[in-house]
């Protein structure tokens, strides 16, 4: 199943990406980041990972599995009979950047698990993506 929020940000994509990789800063701007700590170094990579708490959900260990600069920021998150992916793509458009938030399960409980917490995972994803809008304007 697939998940997907887009939204334009009047703000070049260097911002929005550095926005979207420093991941460390994320809990101080995102409604839905209680806590996220880093367990490894230096700067987010393929292999990365990060434990993740969220609000109602248990904290899960992150890691990221693409990197393309100005583009894509994509990692995965592994619990018993099923795979989250959370995928942040960006394009410029016009002015702005266009960035699009993407949350898809796999696995045998995918299916259930998107009935039951479907409408909590859109929620999410138009939450983030207004951080992230918000958090671009207050940086530029």
């Amino acid at each position: 199943m697939r998940h997907e929020e887009s939204t334009l940000i009047d703000a070049p994509i260097e911002l929005i990406w550095r926005l979207t990789t420093e991941i460390d800063g994320w809990a101080a701007f995102m409604p839905t980041v209680q806590h996220l700590e880093r367990l490894d170094d230096g700067p987010v990579r393929v292999g990365s990972t990060a434990r993740l708490k969220q609000p109602g959900q248990t904290a899960a260990v992150w890691t990221v599995t693409r990197l393309t600069p100005m583009r894509e920021f994509t990692w995965e998150s592994r619990r018993p009979g099923i795979r989250l992916t959370g995928r942040h793509l960006l394009s410029p458009e016009d002015a702005g950047t266009r960035n699009t938030l993407v949350l898809e399960t796999a696995g045998p409980v995918a299916g259930v698990f998107s009935v039951l917490f479907g409408g909590l995972m859109r929620k999410s994803l138009h939450l983030e993506a207004a951080a992230f809008a918000r958090q671009a304007v207050a940086a530029a």
